[in-house]
């Protein structure tokens, strides 16, 4: 025979509803637990993920934004064989006299650093590393953000007489001289060419999942006759080159101005395309958030479920219940209880038991996306709408989910729930 809880009279209070609600609940501790089980897991999903997504973000923004946030990237254009394109950045197309053009003639621009790239092995004694080499001038630093932190960046005379001296990114020193070793003074090998190792980059850590500071920095001058040994016909032809505008403000106005002096230094006229290519940090900052952003919003999508499920099985159990408590239900109408009271108490049962499920799942969701943040070191962000819609969700998941059961008990025959056994 199904436990009998206490019976109360007709007119029963909120907090007697409370009491024997809570009653219920704890005299079927487990499966209780169980029916929470689903909520807690979909609130602690949604928290989790919604926590590391703007983590993510911000820490990525923060990298991004440390490398300036008002500076264009001018790339050159793309080469055509047989009218099939060769990919990004395959023509020669832009130079070192492009930039130093800009640098005096665009009003908005602040500074302009130009840089030739390619993939190289360099070789300390025993040791070996692949790495992205980069032959710059000296604007580089200011413009992107990043200084030596051990000895020097190179000067114009490096510049001017194309000497073979490099800076390594601390990547880089740590693949070939270790973590403490000595690096200034020493002497790498790139492409069956010696260089003198004169400073090391401060560290910047990875940006897109591209690491910033896997780089090894050369002159230009010396990238360009020693490694590269491909000019252009009006000067040295470069991979592209970095403009700083004077502010955030100005950026807009400084790619206008760029855009234009390019197209006039390389005679370009309407209809015509372009033979270069620009982007800004800013665009990229807007690009990864809104990718982000749009992943999170999928992942919480499917993590949304949970509560779906979770809200199915208080259901289910709720209607278990209330077959199981028939005879109770039944005793309880035969003396008085109206199909209100009936209803009040088992649809407080089910807000009960999914409002207990979101708390817990508020807290697991918290501790897990704390814990990530710890390990993974990006910033720990917990919004207060991801906390009040959890709390939301759970009470009207349990409202929603008790309200069948809820009618059912409400509804049945007093004479018949006696009967049953």
């Amino acid at each position: 025979m199904a436990q009998l809880t206490r019976i109360y009279p007709t007119s029963v209070s909120l907090l007697e509803v409370l009491t024997m609600s809570l009653e219920a609940l704890w005299s079927n501790r487990l499966r209780t637990g169980l029916t929470m089980l689903g909520v807690i897991i979909g609130i602690a999903s949604v928290i989790t993920v919604t926590s590391v997504g703007q983590g993510v973000q911000k820490a990525t923004e923060q990298q991004i934004q440390a490398l300036g946030t008002n500076v264009i990237l001018v790339l050159t254009g793309v080469a055509r064989t047989g009218g099939i394109s060769q990919g990004a950045g395959t023509a020669s197309t832009v130079t070192w006299e492009d930039a130093k053009a800009i640098a005096k003639q665009a009003p908005a621009a602040q500074g302009v650093a130009a840089y030739l790239q390619r993939g190289v092995q360099v070789v300390y004694e025993g040791e070996n590393t692949s790495t992205t080499l980069l032959g710059t001038d000296l604007n580089y630093p200011d413009v992107k953000n990043v200084h030596p932190k051990e000895g020097q960046f190179f000067s114009q005379d490096d510049l001017n007489s194309a000497r073979p001296v490099a800076v390594l990114g601390s990547t880089v020193r740590t693949e070939l001289f270790g973590a403490n070793g000595t690096a200034i003074g020493a002497q790498i090998r790139v492409q069956s060419e010696l260089y003198n190792v004169i400073g090391v980059m401060e560290t910047k850590g990875s940006v897109g999942g591209q690491d910033q500071d896997d780089r090894l920095y050369i002159p230009l001058t010396n990238m360009s006759a020693r490694i590269v040994g491909n000019n252009a016909i009006n000067g040295i032809a470069v991979s592209g080159f970095w403009v700083q505008a004077k502010d955030a403000a100005q950026l807009d106005a400084a790619q206008f101005q760029v855009t234009n002096l390019l197209r006039i230094r390389h005679n370009i006229y309407p209809p015509e395309q372009d033979d270069f290519r620009l982007t800004n940090q800013a665009d990229i900052i807007n690009a990864f958030s809104n990718i982000v952003g749009l992943f999170t919003v999928m992942v919480s999508a499917i993590a949304g479920i949970s509560l779906i499920v979770g809200g199915i099985g208080i259901a289910n159990i709720m209607l278990v219940s209330v077959v199981e408590r028939t005879r109770e239900i039944g005793v309880r109408k035969a003396v008085g209880a109206t199909n209100s009271a009936v209803l009040s108490q088992f649809l407080t049962e089910a807000v009960m038991v999914s409002i207990a499920g979101g708390a817990l799942g508020i807290g697991l969701g918290v501790g897990i996306a704390f814990a990530a943040a710890t390990l993974f070191k990006f910033p720990f962000v917990i919004s207060i709408w991801s906390i009040v819609a959890g709390f939301g969700l759970s009470f009207v998941i349990g409202l929603i989910a008790g309200v069948i059961p809820a009618r059912n008990a409400a509804q049945l025959d007093p004479i018949a729930a006696l009967r049953s056994e």
